[in-house]
C-alpha cells in the first residue's frame, strides 16, 4: 500500500496578467478561461489558498527554448500593435503576449516549488497554454513550453538528478512536450488522432526515458473507457518512470462539446483521473504533483473539471479506480499492452 499523506488544499497560481494576452480578440484562447473561471471558482471557495506566480527568467526559458526563438517571441510581439501570427506557425499574438507566456511559464515553476515544499498539489491557472510550443517554434496556442520548463527548474533545482514524468490528457498530443522529452523527462499521453497537430502516433524509448503515446480515435470515447485508459495508464508509466514529480498538462478540451476538441467524454472524468494522478504522485513523488493548464474552451466545463481536481485532492485520501477496465476496446488495450512492453526496455 502506497503511504497516506496529510490532506492538503489544492494550492493555485495565477495572475491578472494572464488576461491580458489577447484581450478584445477573437480568438477562443481568451482571457476569460483565467478571468471567469478564476472568478467561478474563487465563488466556490476554491481560490482561497494561492501563491503568486512570477516571470520565468531567460535562462529558465532557454533550457527548453533556443535563444534565437525567444529572441524572435520579443522582437515580433514588440511591433504588434494589433493581433498577428507570430512567424513561426499559427500562433496569435498581440503587445502583451511576451509579458504574459514569460509569467505563464514562471507561474508553471511556482506550482512545482509548491507542491514540492508541501508534498502535496498545486494548479497553475495560466495562459498561454504551451504544449505545442517546440524548442525553436510556437504553435497552436502556445509561445513557450510551460510544463518542459518548470520540469527543467525543478531538475536544475535538485541537482539534475530526478526524473520528471509529464502527463498530458488534452484532446490535442503535446508534440512540443514529446520533442524535449529525455535526459530525465518522460511523457505519457492520449490525445486525438489524426487531429491537429497530427503527432503522436509512436511510442518508444529515449534513453532511460519514455515517451509513451495512445491516440484515440477523433470520433471520441466513452467516459468510462477514458477513465479506465488512465487508471490503468498512471500506473504503468509511474511505475517504469519511479519520477520524483508529476506534472499535468491539464488540458480540457476532450470533454463533451468543446468547441475546439470534443472527445465526447464527461465533465466527470477529472475526478478519477485526478484520483489516479494522486495515487501515482503518492507513491513515487511524496505526493507532489502541479498541474499547468492547457486546453479547454467551455467555460463551465473549465470550471467543473478543475473544481473536481481540487475537490479530489483536498479530500483524507484518494479514491480507488473504479472505472470498468473491459470499457476499454480490443483495439486500445492492445496499444496499452504495447506500452508495457516498451516501458519495461524490451521494445
Amino acid at each position: 500500500m502506497p503511504p497516506q499523506h496529510e490532506a492538503l488544499r489544492l494550492k493555485f497560481v495565477t495572475d491578472p496578467l494572464y488576461a491580458q494576452h489577447l484581450r478584445g480578440v477573437a480568438h477562443p484562447e481568451r482571457p476569460d478561461r483565467v478571468e471567469a473561471v478564476g472568478a467561478a471558482l474563487a465563488a466556490r471557495g476554491i481560490l482561497a489558498d494561492r501563491a503568486p506566480a512570477r516571470d520565468a527568467t531567460e535562462g529558465e526559458i532557454e533550457r527548453v527554448h533556443a535563444r534565437g526563438y525567444v529572441q524572435l517571441v520579443e522582437r515580433e510581439v514588440a511591433a504588434a500593435d494589433d493581433a498577428r501570427y507570430l512567424s513561426t506557425g499559427d500562433t496569435v499574438v498581440d503587445a502583451p503576449s511576451y509579458r504574459a507566456a514569460r509569467r505563464a511559464a514562471g507561474g508553471a515553476i511556482a506550482a512545482v516549488e509548491v507542491a514540492v515544499a508541501r508534498r502535496g498539489g498545486a494548479f497553475a491557472l495560466v495562459r498561454p497554454p504551451g504544449h505545442h510550443a517546440e524548442p525553436d517554434r510556437g504553435m497552436g496556442f502556445c509561445l513557450f513550453n510551460n510544463v518542459a520548463i518548470a520540469a527543467r527548474a525543478y531538475q536544475a533545482a535538485t541537482g539534475n538528478s530526478r526524473r520528471v514524468l509529464i502527463v498530458d490528457f488534452d484532446y490535442h498530443h503535446g508534440n512540443g512536450t514529446e520533442a524535449v522529452a529525455g535526459d530525465g523527462l518522460s511523457y505519457v499521453s492520449t490525445h486525438a488522432y489524426p487531429a491537429y497537430p497530427g503527432t503522436g502516433a509512436r511510442s518508444y524509448r529515449r534513453g532511460d526515458d519514455l515517451v509513451l503515446n495512445v491516440p484515440l480515435p477523433v470520433g471520441g470515447v466513452s467516459t468510462e473507457a477514458f477513465v479506465a485508459l488512465w487508471e490503468r495508464l498512471l500506473p504503468l508509466a509511474a511505475a517504469a518512470v519511479r519520477p520524483g514529480l508529476i506534472i499535468v498538462s491539464a488540458g480540457f478540451d476532450y470533454v463533451a462539446g468543446d468547441a475546439v476538441g470534443d472527445l465526447g467524454i464527461g465533465v466527470e472524468a477529472a475526478a478519477p483521473i485526478a484520483a489516479a494522478i494522486r495515487r501515482a504522485a503518492e507513491q513515487y513523488c511524496e505526493g507532489s504533483v502541479a498541474y499547468v493548464l492547457e486546453g479547454g474552451y467551455d467555460l463551465d466545463a473549465l470550471t467543473r473539471s478543475i473544481a473536481s481536481i481540487a475537490a479530489t485532492h483536498d479530500a483524507s485520501q484518494a479514491p480507488d479506480a473504479t472505472a470498468d477496465p473491459n470499457a476499454i476496446s480490443p483495439e486500445l488495450r492492445e496499444r496499452v499492452q504495447a506500452l508495457l512492453t516498451i516501458s519495461q526496455g524490451s521494445a
